[in-house]
């Protein structure tokens, strides 16, 4: 394990992928740019032999060996933000020193030194290796200089997080204005709700906050009430999980005029339990597969109505009924 410093200054603890298994990566990479290199070299050498000079074919081939290998590793991380094939196949991925996604530039650099300065062929010794080995975050140069990590992502599960949206929300909810809520901050509130047990709680408060703020620039409107960051950030998840699941039920529903029902629907503001699941005076039910009933939330008698929905306070420390102890927001 070893621990990255995001830019609000929180601890993330991360698994670093150490030599062996980037070397693996880097093997399998290496064979997929043999591959492609083979197949356009194949496809130019027609040309070569017959109608390019000396000069203009070895310039081809150099333009073609460089983009291949610089131009895969570079493409494949800016697209998938800092993955290759090699990577992908072992659970690899690289981030910045911050834990945020690499671009553009940061791909550049490293594939640059990855070729003339980690592994370039008129070094007696790998640079790269010895770096790596020396370093404790087991970085190479171009990692280094482009300010950039390899973790291990497979072994770092995330847990889909409990969504939900409190009753007396539901309304501002199904107002909201998603459109400029992008994927990337989508998931990166979701991963910290996932983790939210496992932070330390200052970083629980600043990363929450930091989170809730970006969020609130690009969601409109804002909450009717004062809430804590991880409720906000937890009920416009839901809202948008809702809307997706309202577009599927759509189609699905036109798809099943012709092929048949499939099921019952779905309820969109089902609370899992955990610890984000509300108390029961929000008047809201554990979803049908869990297992562990959320805090607060007491069987209601056989064949009778559920009680009437008492009010609720939110105040700084988190969401609670009047009487009850805080939940574990806190």
């Amino acid at each position: 394990m070893s621990q990255l410093v995001t830019g609000e200054a929180v601890v993330l603890e991360v698994r670093i992928a150490r030599m062996p298994t980037r070397a693996l990566a880097c093997a399998i990479d290496f064979v997929i740019q043999v591959i492609v290199l083979t197949v356009l070299l194949g496809a130019l050498l027609g040309f070569l032999l017959t109608e390019a000079s000396q000069a203009l074919g070895i310039a081809l081939v150099f333009i073609t060996v460089l983009l291949v290998l610089v131009g895969y590793k570079v493409v494949m991380e800016t697209l998938t933000r800092g993955k290759t094939l090699g990577k992908m196949m072992l659970g690899l991925k690289v981030v910045r020193d911050d834990g945020s996604s690499i671009r553009f530039r940061h791909a550049l650099v490293r594939a640059l030194l990855w070729l003339f300065v980690d592994f370039a062929p008129w070094f007696a010794a790998s640079p790269g290796i010895v770096a790596s080995l020396m370093n404790k975050q087991g970085k190479r140069i171009g990692d280094m200089v482009a300010g950039t990590v390899v973790i291990r992502e497979r072994h770092q599960p995330m847990a889909s997080p409990p969504l939900f949206v409190p009753g007396h929300l539901v309304q501002w909810a199904q107002s909201l204005e998603l459109s400029r809520l992008t994927d990337e901050l989508a998931n990166t509130s979701r991963e910290y709700l996932a983790r939210y047990m496992e932070l330390e709680p200052v970083a629980r408060i600043s990363l929450g906050d930091a989170l809730a703020y970006r969020v609130g620039q690009v969601v409109a409107p804002a909450p009717p009430v004062t809430i804590i960051a991880p409720a906000f950030l937890s009920a416009v998840l839901a809202e948008r999980r809702r809307r997706e699941l309202s577009r599927l039920a759509t189609a699905r529903a036109t798809y099943a005029t012709t092929t048949g029902p499939f099921g019952p629907p779905v309820n969109p503001y089902a609370v899992p339990a955990g610890p984000f699941a509300p108390p029961s005076p929000y008047g809201l039910q554990p979803a049908p597969d869990s297992h562990v009933r959320p805090p607060n939330l007491q069987p209601y008698p056989p064949h009778s109505p559920p009680p009437t929905p008492q009010p609720t306070k939110i105040n700084a420390e988190g969401w609670h009924a009047p009487g009850s102890e805080p939940d574990q927001w806190t």
